[in-house]
């Protein structure tokens, strides 16, 4: 009998989840996966910090904790705290009550929720986002009915920022468009503007009244330092103007599958702030109604303790720290396989992803020759490498470039 479903054609594999699915199904036992966002431990497993193991306890081990549905901005604590992170404790914005923080389903729960905001209550439908960015992006923002253009950002031959192509295509932009910016850590290239090129950007969209909205995923991750990592948010934030920040704490606490995030509307004035907050819950309602309650408990049993907050922050730093240490072995191993061409952006780069330059390709040849699994792209995961699997990958790099060109 026909399924009245029968037209309904296969979708494509996600490009990202796709290689995990092939990584599985390889018997080999060299094989490394770097396709996926996630940190990974100097053994290759998943790591779930002291401190949030910590906070767990405390949050089950307390008898006066119910499971009632929550307010549908989330938890009063986790708002508030959240966007002290982001902003700084001294933020005039947060004095001020000019932000409306409302807690969301991760960071493209954050994305998503802001889109559908700004498609009902913003006057400009069009959206710039960097030319390469997360896959997600593109489509979260369409399926919200924003209109996705794209502005230079990535320099194939310096692997480096094209700032040049940046500040033309923001300045040929429409007064008031909408500009997604990676906070930090820009996926998938690992490529940031400096901080006086940050500063020149936020002129040039000020002029233009162009809109920020920020993805902040990795506060903390990239450099190692929360405060570093906010900076450029907090730079648009200083001049007193608007925009919209949506926060994961994914891969700043390894909080990944609770979906803990938080989005941030900075307005002009209190009032403001709070009249967008009241459309904003009439965006959640009818689409999941309220946010769930233990991922957010964690991050808020952390950030309120002076003592947890401390120790995640160490225990943040020693992520970051081994992801840099092996951005460092894999750049030596490939120079002492004297490797043709320039390799520095290995080490230039910041954050969970290294652009690595490699074509189609040459990453199919290390897939099929080395069992090495990464998007098509060349984007590889440094958190998925380890001292051990060093080795194997730059002989892999080494033979892509030599035989393939």
């Amino acid at each position: 009998m026909d399924s009245v479903f029968s037209n309904v054609a296969r979708a494509p594999e996600d490009p990202i989840l796709g290689v995990t699915v092939a990584y599985n199904n390889d018997p080999s036992p060299v094989k490394i996966n770097l396709g996926v966002g996630a940190y990974r431990t100097e053994e290759g497993k998943p790591l779930v910090l002291d401190v949030v193991r910590k906070a767990e306890q405390l949050l089950v081990n307390d008898p006066s904790r119910v499971k009632e549905y929550i307010p549908i901005v989330g938890i009063a604590d986790f708002n508030k705290l959240s966007a002290k992170l982001i902003l700084g404790a001294d933020s005039p914005a947060i004095k001020e009550n000019r932000v409306a923080t409302i807690q969301c389903l991760s960071g493209t729960g954050s994305l998503r929720v802001g889109a559908e905001f700004l498609k009902k209550h913003y006057h400009q439908g069009v959206i710039y986002i960097p030319k390469p960015t997360w896959g997600n992006h593109p489509k979260v923002f369409n399926l919200a009915g924003l209109s996705v253009e794209y502005f230079r950002y990535y320099d194939p031959a310096t692997r480096g920022l094209d700032f040049k192509g940046l500040l033309e295509d923001l300045g040929a932009a429409p007064s008031g468009a909408i500009v997604l910016l990676h906070a930090c850590a820009h996926n998938p290239t690992g490529v940031d503007p400096t901080s006086e090129q940050w500063e020149q950007i936020r002129q040039l969209m000020r002029s233009k009244s162009l809109l920020p909205f920020f993805d902040s995923a990795y506060q903390g991750f990239a450099s190692g330092s929360l405060d570093t990592d906010a900076q450029s948010v907090r730079t648009f934030v200083a001049d007193g103007g608007e925009c919209l920040i949506a926060q994961s704490y994914a891969k700043n606490m390894g909080l990944y599958g609770e979906r803990v995030g938080a989005l941030s509307i900075v307005c002009k004035s209190a009032d403001v702030a709070s009249k967008v907050e009241s459309q904003v819950k009439l965006v959640v309602r009818p689409m999941y109604s309220s946010p769930p309650i233990h991922g957010a408990s964690i991050v808020a049993t952390i950030l309120k303790s002076s003592d947890m907050y401390n120790n995640w922050t160490i225990e943040l730093k020693e992520m970051a720290d081994r992801i840099k240490s092996m951005r460092q072995q894999l750049f030596e191993a490939i120079q002492a396989r004297g490797t043709p061409g320039d390799w520095s952006h290995i080490i230039k780069q910041i954050g969970m992803f290294t652009f690595t330059g490699l074509n189609k390709e040459q990453v199919e040849f290390m897939t099929k020759e080395f069992h090495i699994y990464m998007t098509s792209d060349g984007r590889i995961s440094m958190a998925g490498l380890s001292s051990k699997t060093v080795p194997h990958l730059a002989d892999a790099m080494h033979a892509a470039v030599t035989r393939l060109g």
